[in-house]
């Protein structure tokens, strides 16, 4: 397995394996509801986010996005048939060294409040901590996780 940038060609790829996952599912329209769309994942590309692309030989298996203004790690997907075998905590890893070297102190993500989750428990096993459930705005209801760079 190896990792490489995600470019703009790779848009479509990103929104493939996003919508191939199980755990977390949303379709593209779902995504576009909350304003996640080619043209905006473009421009977030272009500017304060980066993007990662795991892949063995030449298929794409997984991705993870961040975004340093914000100082979050926005997602990590992984195919279906390619969970439990270390491709997240990869993807992870490349996202929080890339969001730490521009100095940040404490960076954070959001997902669904239930312990049950996979992706809630691959957080705390990742050394993430909980810190508590947002109240308002466009994350209201998920558990909030930080870590300190």
């Amino acid at each position: 397995m190896k990792l490489r940038s995600a470019q703009l060609q790779d848009i479509e790829i990103l929104f493939e394996i996003r919508t191939s996952v199980r755990e977390n599912y949303q379709s593209r329209e779902e995504i576009a509801s909350l304003g996640i769309t080619p043209n905006s994942l473009a421009k977030m590309l272009q500017t304060d986010c980066r993007a990662w692309i795991a892949e063995i030989e030449t298929q794409d298996i997984g991705f993870s996005i961040a975004n340093a203004t914000e100082k979050t790690i926005f997602g990590i997907f992984v195919r279906p048939e390619f969970e439990n075998q270390g491709v997240g905590r990869i993807l992870m890893e490349a996202a929080e060294a890339w969001l730490c070297s521009y100095g940040i102190e404490q960076i954070w993500l959001v997902t669904g409040n239930n312990p049950h989750l996979r992706a809630y428990g691959f957080y705390l096993h990742t050394s993430w901590e909980a810190v508590g459930v947002e109240s308002e705005g466009p994350f209201k209801g998920e558990m909030r996780f930080v870590k300190k760079c």
